[in-house]
């Protein structure tokens, strides 16, 4: 396949092509999918302009344009939706059904916000004073910075930009440098669909553009998914000059299973939550907790179900795990399998890199059993299809050992006690609870965010959107 060449998108303009960059099929090492240029402070600076100025116009427009337009951007996302995830597959590394998967997911973000412009609302209330009205406003924030990252290439750029756009504000883009061609694809679309010059916004380029708009001074707010470490510095660079940040930044999602649970099922849950799209998600159930009665016979029959797994290229028929999207996700997997194993761990299944027609990032799903709750593989966020388990004693433990260490995003239980789901449904330290689910797998109009170090700020997607993206006024209104 030819390789893409890249530019910035600024003020309804490509500019600054060059090959600067590249971004690799993890399929098919030797193939480059794009060349795209290192963006700076100045394409940056430039964006920014173009955004401010654009910014009068689209927050006093019609709801009805900008409903409009969201519309027609998700209509042509699901007619364009095969071309889209084959892109996404190559160049992120999912599978052809995952890809498209993913890309059916944004273009139905871009229709539900699409609804949502209409009804930014506010309120009406009673006055403590006699004669005088009070009513609440929101409004459009102005410049809005998204940094996204490479795992859902598509679809969190689009659950930034839906509402970002749909409430009124303009939108300077800053993708992962791993995938930009998808981001590339979603902005072509966005410029066909007839966005105003300055509207929306790509920038391309490594952290240097994320550094330029955290720090910018008219980014009135910034979006954020990535690492602890990156959030950590985005929250102090806009805090430090009054900006509105969002910050969503992985997870170590426990899986308690117990006893009671059936078996096939819970290994399922599993399996799916633990090993598929490559483990490349923020909420995968990265630790499974299982009670001492069940243990030995759950770890036996997941490690059989990951043996069995496919792996291979993205777009390979029969394919079910793709390839690390980079070297550096691979070589971090293999590292922490090592770590693992070096603390004592017991290597129940995968653990070894595949061999495949063409070179790529490929490492068999692997599960990690008879770990303790302190190990490194329990605290830390490996990012691949890396699994381990923790033995139990009962659910009073399992509680206990699900709300240990820094991340709280997403935690799942798989039992048929109906008072051991209440009180974890109750108890557990997470954002999301999954019963009888993966914990990997969330709706797109339904919130999105974690506690403790998983997430900052107002929650992402669906109704709860619209508090990140506006600010409210109260207004007074005499005789």
């Amino acid at each position: 396949m030819s390789t893409l060449s890249l530019g910035h998108y600024i003020g309804g303009e490509w500019t600054g092509a060059d090959d600067a960059l590249e971004s690799l099929n993890p399929s098919n090492t030797g193939e480059v999918v794009a060349r795209f240029p290192n963006g700076g402070a100045a394409e940056v600076g430039q964006a920014v302009a173009a955004a401010t100025a654009a910014f009068p116009a689209w927050s006093s427009a019609s709801p009805e344009v900008r409903a409009d337009l969201l519309d027609k951007i998700a209509a042509t996302i699901f007619a364009r939706a095969n071309e889209l995830g084959e892109l996404l597959a190559r160049e992120e590394g999912k599978t052809r059904a995952e890809g498209i998967g993913e890309t059916l997911r944004a273009a139905r973000i871009f229709r539900y916000f699409a609804g949502e412009a209409l009804r930014r609302h506010g309120q009406t209330l009673e006055s403590t004073r006699p004669g005088l009205d009070v009513a609440t406003y929101r409004e459009a924030l102005g410049v809005v910075g998204l940094i996204t990252p490479w795992n859902f290439p598509i679809a969190i750029p689009a659950w930034k930009a839906a509402p970002a756009l749909a409430f009124g504000n303009t939108v300077v883009l800053k993708p992962a440098n791993i995938t930009p061609a998808v981001a590339s694809a979603l902005t072509a679309i966005i410029h066909e669909c007839g966005v105003p010059a300055g509207v929306f916004n790509l920038v391309l380029g490594r952290g240097d553009v994320g550094r330029a708009i955290t720090d910018n001074k008219d980014v009135a707010a910034v979006s954020f998914t990535g690492s602890q470490f990156v959030g950590a510095q985005v929250g102090a660079a806009a805090m430090a000059r009054q900006a509105r940040v969002q910050m969503e930044m992985g997870g170590k999602n426990p899986l308690v299973v117990l006893a009671d649970a059936d078996l096939d099922k819970a290994v399922a849950i599993a399996a799916d939550g633990g090993f598929f799209q490559t483990g490349q998600r923020c909420t995968a159930s990265s630790r499974v907790i299982v009670e001492d009665a069940i243990h030995d016979r759950f770890v036996a029959a997941l490690a059989e179900r990951a043996k069995a797994i496919k792996v291979g290229p993205a777009l390979a028929e029969g394919t079910q795990v793709g390839p690390a999207s980079s070297e550096a996700q691979f070589e971090q997997n293999l590292n922490y399998i090592g770590i693992a194993t070096g603390e004592g761990g017991r290597l129940a299944a995968g653990g070894d890199k595949v061999t495949a027609e063409t070179p790529g990032y490929f490492l068999q799903p692997t599960l990690i059993a008879d770990t303790a709750p302190e190990m490194r593989i329990n605290s830390e966020e490996v990012f691949g299809p890396v699994v381990s388990t923790v033995r139990v004693k009962n659910y009073e433990e399992a509680l206990e050992v699900a709300n240990r260490g820094d991340f709280g995003l997403s935690a799942g239980i798989v039992s048929n006690n109906a008072k051991h789901i209440r009180d974890f449904r109750k108890n557990v330290r997470a954002g999301m609870v999954m019963v009888n689910l993966p914990t990997a797998g969330v709706d797109y109009h339904v919130p999105f965010g974690g506690t403790r170090g998983s997430s900052y700020g107002p929650r992402e997607q669906g109704f709860a959107a619209v508090e990140f993206y506006t600010q409210i006024k109260t207004v007074y209104t005499g005789d």
